[in-house]
Protein backbone atom coordinates (compact mmCIF):
# COMPACT_ATOMS: atom_id res chain seq x y z
CA UNK A 1 0.00 0.00 0.00
CA UNK A 2 1.40 3.10 -0.96
CA UNK A 3 1.55 6.51 1.98
CA UNK A 4 -0.51 8.83 2.27
CA UNK A 5 -1.95 11.76 4.39
CA UNK A 6 -4.97 12.98 5.46
CA UNK A 7 -6.71 16.03 4.26
CA UNK A 8 -10.16 17.55 5.13
CA UNK A 9 -11.56 20.33 3.22
CA UNK A 10 -15.08 21.85 3.33
CA UNK A 11 -17.33 21.31 0.29
CA UNK A 12 -20.16 23.02 -0.64
CA UNK A 13 -23.23 20.49 -0.43
CA UNK A 14 -23.44 21.15 -4.15
CA UNK A 15 -20.17 20.12 -4.79
CA UNK A 16 -20.25 17.24 -3.03
CA UNK A 17 -23.27 16.14 -4.44
CA UNK A 18 -21.81 16.17 -7.72
CA UNK A 19 -18.50 14.67 -6.54
CA UNK A 20 -20.37 11.78 -5.58
CA UNK A 21 -22.45 11.01 -9.00
CA UNK A 22 -19.40 11.33 -10.94
CA UNK A 23 -17.48 8.37 -8.61
CA UNK A 24 -20.83 6.74 -9.00
CA UNK A 25 -20.97 7.10 -12.69
CA UNK A 26 -17.40 5.70 -12.98
CA UNK A 27 -17.87 3.09 -10.52
CA UNK A 28 -15.01 4.16 -8.45
CA UNK A 29 -14.48 5.84 -4.54
CA UNK A 30 -14.93 9.02 -3.95
CA UNK A 31 -11.31 9.61 -2.53
CA UNK A 32 -10.19 7.85 -6.29
CA UNK A 33 -12.40 10.76 -7.98
CA UNK A 34 -10.92 13.82 -5.15
CA UNK A 35 -7.34 12.42 -5.87
CA UNK A 36 -7.30 12.43 -9.92
CA UNK A 37 -9.20 16.06 -9.85
CA UNK A 38 -6.58 17.20 -7.35
CA UNK A 39 -3.65 15.09 -9.64
CA UNK A 40 -5.03 17.15 -12.70
CA UNK A 41 -5.27 20.70 -10.95
CA UNK A 42 -2.32 20.31 -10.07
CA UNK A 43 -0.10 19.47 -13.18
CA UNK A 44 -2.02 22.39 -14.73
CA UNK A 45 -1.37 24.76 -12.40
CA UNK A 46 2.48 23.78 -12.40
CA UNK A 47 2.67 24.07 -16.03
CA UNK A 48 0.94 27.05 -16.05
CA UNK A 49 3.03 29.03 -13.42
CA UNK A 50 6.18 27.72 -15.33
CA UNK A 51 5.05 29.15 -18.83
CA UNK A 52 4.06 32.90 -16.85
CA UNK A 53 7.63 32.73 -15.68
CA UNK A 54 8.59 31.87 -18.99
CA UNK A 55 6.99 34.90 -20.78
CA UNK A 56 8.03 36.79 -17.85
CA UNK A 57 11.39 36.19 -18.48
CA UNK A 58 11.70 36.40 -21.72
CA UNK A 59 9.87 39.74 -21.49
CA UNK A 60 12.58 40.97 -19.10
CA UNK A 61 15.18 40.09 -21.60
CA UNK A 62 13.39 41.97 -24.71
CA UNK A 63 12.20 38.86 -25.87
CA UNK A 64 8.46 40.08 -27.59
CA UNK A 65 6.71 38.70 -30.92
CA UNK A 66 7.11 41.22 -33.59
CA UNK A 67 3.40 42.46 -35.04
CA UNK A 68 3.86 39.57 -38.41
CA UNK A 69 4.62 36.89 -35.54
CA UNK A 70 1.40 38.05 -33.63
CA UNK A 71 -0.52 38.07 -36.68
CA UNK A 72 0.78 34.69 -37.82
CA UNK A 73 -0.15 33.32 -34.61
CA UNK A 74 -4.13 34.56 -34.78
CA UNK A 75 -3.73 33.72 -38.71
CA UNK A 76 -3.49 30.10 -38.00
CA UNK A 77 -7.03 30.33 -35.53
CA UNK A 78 -8.72 31.80 -38.47
CA UNK A 79 -8.82 34.95 -37.03
CA UNK A 80 -7.50 38.57 -38.92
CA UNK A 81 -6.90 41.83 -37.41
CA UNK A 82 -9.53 43.91 -38.62
CA UNK A 83 -7.82 47.09 -40.07
CA UNK A 84 -9.07 50.45 -39.38
CA UNK A 85 -10.62 52.66 -42.32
Amino acid sequence: MSESEVLSVRLPPALKVKLDKIAAGLDRPRNWVVNRALEDYVAAQTWQIAQIKRGLSAARAGEFASGAEVEAAFAGFGRTRRRAG
